[in-house]
């Protein structure tokens, strides 16, 4: 059979597509060694705006707490995510099923401003001060949906007959889940749980509800020096951000990889 080429036409197709998403971002990363005081005025190659980056305490301070509520929500919305997966996966017919799934998978169509403000209209009716904890809750909301797909995803592809053998060979349920299916779906936990931290790291609309004084993430802090200007440093602080997601996502790519090779080579002949 004649191999088939690529035509000029969808390689040009391709290269505009692909020039349009990452263009921007690499003027952005060369931009934030530019030695210049000027964001558009070419000056050299210089590391002086991460070293400014540095020595900026409210930054600083932002991005540690940007790191913390990712961590915490990240933590909190995986454990509560693949309980909902299992009692999705495992609990076919328990009644209130469909009202269970639609409400854990609300916010992935739901819009962030409708969700930020009516998690602000709840921390206000409930007098709750606004600060590290309500924001990591609200992150929480957000993306413990996330993770119950992964989780239930890979739950769903996992042949049930390995819970079953170790069932016949004396383990409670529990047991046989712990020692049997929690090691082949680690995987896509660990999966889960780094997209959940890159979404809390990135969210802006959300936190903007939810947080309060002395307690801005990173977003914020940045879109509040936006709106008065973008200086050399936030092009710095902003790589600094693609480079962690980056390699966030690297690493939930090759978790990803992991449980499916360990999937393939569980499967019975």
């Amino acid at each position: 059979m004649a191999r088939r080429g690529i035509s000029p036409f969808n390689a040009a197709s391709l290269l505009v597509g692909f020039a349009f998403l990452y263009l921007p971002i690499a003027i952005l990363v060369i931009y934030s060694f530019n030695a210049s005081r000027l964001v558009t005025v070419w000056g050299g190659w210089s590391l002086r705006w991460y070293g400014e980056f540095f020595n900026d305490r409210a930054m600083i301070e932002a991005a540690w707490m940007s790191l913390r509520v990712a961590a915490a929500s990240a933590t909190i919305a995986t454990l509560l995510g693949t309980l909902a997966a299992v009692a999705l996966s495992r609990g076919e017919r328990f009644s209130g099923r469909t009202l269970f799934s639609g409400m854990l998978y609300a916010p992935l169509v739901m819009p962030e401003v409708i969700t930020g403000l009516s998690l602000l209209l709840l921390f206000v009716a409930i007098g709750a001060e606004r600060g590290f904890w309500t924001v990591t809750i609200a992150h929480t909301t957000l993306t413990m949906c996330f993770v119950a797909v992964v989780v239930q995803s890979r739950l769903t592809s996992l042949d049930r007959s390995f819970e079953e053998a170790a069932m016949d060979l004396g383990c409670d349920p529990l047991r046989a889940f712990l020692a049997v299916t929690l090691p082949l779906i680690l995987p896509a936990i660990a999966a889960g749980w780094m997209l959940a931290f890159t979404l809390s790291l990135d969210d802006l609309v959300i936190a903007s509800f939810t947080t309060g004084p002395g307690s801005a993430t990173l977003p914020i802090r940045i879109y509040s020096e936006v709106r008065l200007g973008v200086k050399p440093e936030i092009n710095a602080i902003c790589t600094l951000a693609i480079g962690v997601i980056a390699l966030v996502i690297v690493v939930a790519s090759l978790a990803a990889k992991l449980s499916g090779a360990r999937a393939e080579s569980a499967a019975p002949l």
